[in-house]
């Protein structure tokens, strides 16, 4: 008779202990790990984060011309001290009313933690390909310099991932010293 009690206590603490697993990890997800004096965030984190914010549109040159940024895709390769971030792009000029997507381009770039927005933003983003079949497959000087314009702004103005409060607060007896990209992850080396 003392079997079926022993199997639903055994039952009880093992479901008890997955629930506490389960909650821990959503909150490693939520905040980052925080290992010592490193705080990671993951490809899936900024890809999260970055699927919030996105279609963008922008018009430049008066509503001249207008961008229309769409599905980005961020990688981080295990190799590299860059991540990658691919977006389709729709782009319009004045008497044109489509911003459909008309094709793709590829960035590379670090990261770098602003104070002011608390973010993580892009560092010296480099354009790594173009491919608009619509104009021919290369993109003409003015539709060049309307992405490259784009990119100063979202580098500047928009982080690529927001640190939330609960971070933040676990973390402000410490400055950030330097954000980095190292073996497939997002680091921010903490000071004291």
């Amino acid at each position: 008779m003392r079997k079926p009690v022993f199997r639903t206590s055994v039952a009880l603490i093992s479901f008890a202990l997955a629930a506490l697993l389960v909650a821990g990890c959503s909150t490693l997800n939520t905040l980052g790990a925080m290992l010592g004096s490193q705080v990671t965030f993951t490809q899936p984190q900024l890809q999260h984060a970055l699927n919030r914010n996105f279609p963008k549109e922008y018009d430049k040159l008066g509503g001249l011309v207008s961008l229309r940024l769409t599905n980005p895709t961020l990688s981080i390769p295990y190799d590299s001290t860059r991540l990658r971030l691919d977006f389709d792009v729709g782009l319009s000029a004045l008497g044109s009313s489509s911003l459909a997507t008309t094709g793709h381009f590829a960035l590379s770039s670090g990261l770098r933690f602003d104070p002011e927005t608390r973010g993580l933003h892009l560092q010296d983003p480099v354009i790594e390909s173009v491919d608009v079949p619509a104009l021919g497959g290369v993109m003409s000087g003015t539709s060049r310099e309307l992405l490259s314009s784009w990119l100063d702004d979202y580098a500047r103005e928009e982080p690529v991932y927001r640190l939330d409060n609960s971070l933040l607060d676990r973390i402000s007896a410490r400055r950030i010293d330097s954000t980095a990209i190292e073996r497939g992850v997002v680091v921010i080396n903490l000071g004291e």
